[in-house]
């Protein structure tokens, strides 16, 4: 009888600690959704300030990889590291289903670059360990849902903003290719600035000469670049200068994005009246 009372006091006891562990934990991931989730100033702040760090930390990895190993401060990376790390726990923690926001891509992109940072000190001889921080351009989309909320700017020039991001991603993932692929393989390329210039020329048609590829995968990658890469380059420059909708509200049906030479609503059929300049 005595066996059995300690025995249920034991399983209570268990019981008891499960439950203020679970108890702690719902507490501590109301707090984080309210931070990454809320409309409370103290959210705004804080996601403002996710905001401004992905910011550094995407010009931080763009300009560093234009530099020599040699010259970049790996105490630097690991305090990014710790920091990107940080935000990617919280973020599993708010998430309604950790799992399923683990494997999303952007989760992954940021996983690798984690694991980039960390991994700087043994394997920096590796071109792709850093050119794979550009995975972090992937953060970009992440940024314009957030800008969204936040500024009247970016609501009014969303599209022009969108292009320049895609160009830019565009333009980086091509030339991370280039590096790791022909990267000290290449006499013309030895640095990512090289690979940039020739990415660059190359996506515009122009074609100096001055670096060419020499071997067959760096032909086969510059035919794939002008092929695909070419129009995908110019299309994304002409969304820029020339967006695709113009933002005009039908007093109708309150559509606010119409073709630059609509004539009537395409919801309601209302007939508008664009200001063009006849281009």
């Amino acid at each position: 009888m005595a066996g059995r009372l300690r025995s249920h006091r034991a399983m209570t006891a268990k019981t008891s600690h499960a439950e203020d562990d679970s108890s702690t934990y719902r507490r501590l991931q109301a707090r984080v959704r309210r931070l990454y989730f809320g409309t409370d100033a103290t959210a705004r702040r804080w996601r403002l300030a996710l905001i401004a760090f992905d910011l550094v930390t995407i010009t931080y990895f763009i300009a560093s990889s234009m530099f020599e190993a040699d010259e970049v401060d790996h105490r630097l990376d690991y305090l990014i590291g710790a920091v990107l790390a940080a935000d990617y726990v919280l973020r599993l923690i708010a998430a309604a289903r950790p799992w399923r926001a683990a494997i999303e891509f952007t989760a992954l992109a940021d996983l690798i670059v984690i694991a980039s940072l960390f991994a700087s000190a043994l394997v920096e001889s590796l071109a792709f360990l850093r050119v794979v921080r550009m995975l972090r351009l992937m953060r970009s989309y992440h940024l314009l849902r957030e800008m969204r909320e936040f500024s009247s700017f970016f609501r009014a020039n969303e599209e022009i903003i969108q292009s320049t991001v895609n160009l830019i991603v565009f333009v980086f993932v091509i030339t991370a290719m280039v590096y790791v692929t022909e990267g000290h393989r290449n006499p013309g390329i030895n640095t990512y600035l090289d690979a940039l210039y020739f990415t660059v020329t190359t996506l515009t048609t122009t074609g100096f000469g001055d670096i060419t590829m020499t071997d067959e995968y760096g032909r086969f990658l510059t035919v794939l670049i002008m092929i695909f890469g070419v129009g995908l380059f110019l299309r994304l420059v002409q969304t820029i200068f020339r967006p695709q909708k113009v933002i005009h509200k039908c007093p109708d049906c309150g559509l606010s994005r119409h073709d630059p030479d609509a004539v009537h609503c395409k919801h309601c059929g209302l007939m508008l009246n664009i200001p063009t300049e006849g281009m």
